[in-house]
């Protein structure tokens, strides 16, 4: 099924959504990938404040290839979801909303997702360079020294992504496997 949602994400949004729903998301997205969870993570064990607020947020593992003239950004396909495995539970306990990125995630990621009532959506890989037409503005708003890596604050419209682990747990990697399997 097809849904529109807008973002900030709310609660009623995400638990609406299912695995297998394509999705498109209008509003405020943030990205950030490995070196970027990392120094939220440490930040977080020192009790300092993070760049960004999670409650209710959906965060893009993304890093963007240079912007073109008179563009916002460069290609901006998804990354790995699996390398933010380690830092996701404790993200997704301070209200994050929703992650995009591809590929599985981990047991305690899936756990944490149904426990907050999240959701996991993917982006189609390699298509970086259609994924960024849908990103209007961009603004790297925390880790400037990470180049690619920091963290920016997007404004979205029509994003296209599809629901992988919705916040009841179904993981569409999974069942897509069993109706093939009929």
């Amino acid at each position: 099924m097809d849904k529109k949602i807008q973002a900030p994400i709310s609660n009623e949004d995400a638990n609406s959504l299912r695995a297998g729903d394509y999705v498109y998301i209008t509003g405020t997205i943030y990205t950030a990938r490995d070196a970027a969870h990392k120094r939220m993570y440490e930040a977080l064990e020192k009790n300092q404040q993070l760049p960004i607020e999670m409650a209710n947020n959906i965060i893009y593992y993304m890093g963007p290839s240079p912007a073109r003239e008179g563009r916002p950004i460069g290609s901006a396909g998804p990354t790995t979801a699996s390398r933010m495995d380690k830092y996701a539970p404790k993200l997704l306990d301070l209200g994050l909303k929703g992650m995009i990125g591809k590929g599985k995630r981990s047991q305690a990621v899936r756990d944490a997702i149904v426990r907050n009532g999240s959701v996991y959506f993917a982006a189609i890989g390699g298509a970086g360079a259609i994924l960024s037409k849908c990103i209007k503005k961009s603004e790297v708003i925390a880790y400037d020294d990470l180049g690619t890596e920091a963290i920016r604050k997007l404004y979205v419209e029509d994003f296209p992504v599809i629901v992988v682990i919705d916040s009841e747990g179904n993981n569409l990697y999974e069942t897509a496997i069993e109706k093939y399997k009929e």
